[in-house]
């Protein structure tokens, strides 16, 4: 997403006490975008450079108090609530502060100092490559599940806009209009973490839907929700929910021979990610009672077949030839419905290819 799209996202998510995480590669603005952010919204901003920080700077060095051992107060605490807190370099932290940063984000709190109410907190990060030092605190799913990620790509219309509204000489600005490609290397900013969908994500999402207008969501509803919940669990979020999309279930398509309402390549993509993921999650139990179907089943996803692009159709069909290669129960009921599909002169033809 460009600066001003993930400006204006981390002021909603931060409005409602959740936490964004920027992820871009240097100089695209992340700490500029949260201090204007600080700015517009009258705010104090504290920037920790977390790679740079001992323990001690973060939560605290000990004192004696009244026969016990208190924390002082780190000097960066905030006062008041009017504070945004940064979190910078946050995947290049030593492990050793990473307890206080959980803590932090959890409970609002070290130790046994506590924020004051309606302090917002928003961290950063650049991409996990080569060209940075990286910590493998990113990797820590307990960790990433606490964000709202948005990856930020630099827009060259959107930079020379800001460019010369901060004075940026104008032979600059003239010249990434006419070589905008020049504007930054093309690389990937994706963390690369695999993020899966769990009550607490879902609680954050909806939490931050409650704050975006119906426009707003229709605009960024699938951004948020790949952001804390995964591609995968987004897409289908977004198109049956947000976009209210007419994407049959899986289980209407496979059992009813439903799936004629398909209008789009993003509907049947949806749907082919609905039917895998389905189809992944059928045990024993559920296998023994669809076996008696197979060649029902087989029918209505031939059927299904006429209404999907070949591409999406050839994805579903991959993985039922996959999984029919395996041995047990599962193996014999994918066995099945690939033995049904086989009567059919097209469906030979695409398995031929697989």
């Amino acid at each position: 997403m460009t600066v001003n799209e993930a400006k204006e996202l981390a002021k909603k998510i931060m409005s409602v006490g959740e936490v964004p995480l920027l992820v871009g590669h240097f100089g695209v603005g992340k700490t500029d975008l949260v201090r204007e952010i600080a700015e517009e919204t009258g705010r104090e901003l504290v920037i920790l450079i977390l790679s740079q920080m001992e323990p001690g700077d973060l939560i605290g060095l000990p004192a004696r108090g009244e026969g016990k051992t208190i924390f002082l107060a780190p000097d960066w605490w905030p006062e008041k609530g009017e504070t945004i807190i940064l979190l910078d370099e946050i995947n290049r932290a030593h492990r050793s502060i990473r307890n206080a940063i959980m803590q932090l984000l959890i409970d609002r709190r070290i130790h046994n100092h506590v924020l004051p109410e309606g302090v917002w907190i928003a961290a950063a990060m650049n991409p996990p490559d080569d060209e940075y030092d990286q910590a493998e605190l990113i990797t820590d799913p307990a960790f990433i599940s606490r964000f709202f990620i948005l990856e930020i790509t630099p827009d060259p219309k959107e930079w020379v806009e800001w460019a010369k509204e901060n004075g940026v000489h104008e032979s600059v600005r003239k010249f990434i209009e006419e070589y905008p490609e020049f504007l930054a290397t093309k690389r990937s900013v994706s963390i690369r973490a695999e993020l899966k969908p769990s009550p607490r994500s879902w609680y954050k999402l909806g939490k931050v839907l409650s704050a975006l207008s119906e426009e707003e969501i229709e605009k960024y509803g699938y951004t948020l929700a790949a952001g804390i919940l995964g591609p995968e669990a987004a897409k289908v979020f977004y198109d049956s929910y947000l976009r209210r999309s007419k994407t049959p279930s899986a289980e209407k398509v496979l059992i009813e021979g439903a799936g004629g309402e398909i209008e789009s390549i993003d509907d049947a993509n949806s749907l082919v990610v609905r039917l895998i993921d389905y189809l992944s999650s059928l045990d024993d139990v559920k296998l023994s009672e669809l076996m008696e179907r197979a060649q029902s089943i087989s029918e209505n996803i031939f059927s299904l077949s006429r209404n999907l692009p070949k591409e999406s159709f050839y994805a579903l069909m991959r993985y039922i030839v996959d999984e029919a290669e395996k041995g047990g129960l599962r193996g014999r009921f994918f066995d099945a419905i690939l033995e049904g599909l086989m009567e059919h002169e097209e469906i030979v033809e695409m398995v031929r290819g697989i």
